[in-house]
């Protein structure tokens, strides 16, 4: 029997290596209760899954399939973890079934009505038994799939934010709301600016001064909300919205990238950090786009070879994304690691540098 989904969040999950233990010993105990996404196949399970076990260092557990969609992972075709949800409620078997037949596909509220389903039912319901909607579960199986298709050079415009911002508006309502705080509160000649820029692996949040970047975000990374409350600190309430040049030059430096047409970003930046955390930022940079490191290797760039701890911290709290590159630092075995912006992205964009490692190897022939 499958554990309620309803009641599932009534339980505290216990520490990763109690779950791991129980993902060993395939305990049906947790079946509805936790999941295990596997960071070298990139794959989400039960812990009864029959396949074979993981290493410890590759398992990333979580309370809900939302969480691991949103990672970044796609449910594990042995043990169909979304399998009881589906099997439960005919609505959500009918639209998982149409999303795996159409994954790219841009899917909105009427959507669901003509298919002779009630929206605010099918929210509360994917909400209920995945900790997301339906129309968030699509949205980021849309980016996924366009990521699939950086390396060739394609533009994939269209897998950005169901909610993307066309508008400035939307966009300052959006920003608001992670701020927690009401427009009004903006200050309209303000030292920092914020903006939105679109790219092929979605939107981005980009904030500056008049002379450099001070973040540059996808908007799903869960840290995004404290990281803007440190910038409005920092700058006293001056925060407001538009755009300083360093916003137009980093938008015009990741389109480039993106394209595989330049591999240098030349934009200032000026994140928050204390000095080990900088030196760290600034150790990333110097990784050539098409190359990756791990963890001690980036301690030892920096003569710090116990610091391996403290680089994976600085590492993840990276407030501008790709620009310092934290997505070239895997773990000790070559395995993906956890990214802010989901580990599709951070495969995403290993994929596509490797374009120019191809390019820098015909060069130096």
């Amino acid at each position: 029997m499958f554990a309620s989904y309803g009641r599932r969040m009534m339980f505290d999950l216990p520490d990763d290596d109690t779950l791991y233990a129980a993902l060993i010993a395939r305990d049906a105990a947790y079946d509805g209760r936790a999941y295990v996404g596997v960071t070298s196949t990139g794959v989400f399970c039960r812990l009864t899954c029959p396949a074979r076990k993981p290493k410890r260092e590759n398992c990333q557990f979580f309370d809900q399939i939302g969480g691991c969609i949103d990672a970044g992972y796609r449910a594990c075709k042995r043990c169909h973890p979304m399998a009881p949800a589906a099997q439960s409620d005919p609505a959500i078997a009918s639209l998982l079934s149409a999303l795996a037949d159409a994954p790219s596909r841009r899917w909105r509220e009427d959507d669901i009505i003509a298919r002779g389903l009630d929206p605010s039912t099918v929210r509360r319901a994917f909400k209920r038994h995945f900790g997301m909607t339906f129309l968030e579960m699509a949205r980021l199986s849309r980016l996924r799939t366009g990521a699939q298709v950086l390396p060739a050079g394609a533009r994939v415009i269209d897998a950005q934010l169901e909610a993307g911002y066309d508008s400035p508006a939307a966009f300052r309502t959006a920003f608001a709301r992670w701020l927690g705080l009401p427009p009004a509160r903006f200050v309209k000649d303000a030292l920092l600016r914020a903006d939105w820029i679109d790219t092929k692996l979605g939107v981005m949040v980009a904030v500056s001064d008049a002379t450099a970047l001070h973040l540059l975000e996808f908007v799903e990374r869960k840290a995004l909300p404290a990281e803007l409350k440190r910038l409005y600190q920092q700058a006293k309430g001056s925060l407001g919205f538009g755009r300083f040049a360093p916003i137009d030059r980093i938008e015009a430096e990741m389109d480039a990238f993106l394209a595989l047409r330049n591999d240098h970003f030349e934009t200032p930046v000026a994140p928050l950090g204390p000095p080990f955390t900088q030196e760290v930022w600034r150790t990333l940079r110097q990784i050539p786009a098409g190359e990756v490191r791990s963890y001690s290797d980036v301690a030892r760039a920096m003569g710090k070879p116990n610091a391996t701890r403290a680089v994976a911290r600085a590492n993840g709290a990276n407030p501008i994304a790709i620009v310092i590159p934290c997505h070239r630092v895997l773990g000790a075995d070559g395995a993906l690691t956890g990214y802010g912006g989901g580990l599709w992205r951070k495969q995403a964009l290993i994929e596509l540098e490797r374009g120019f490692a191809a390019q820098n190897k015909r060069k130096a022939e």
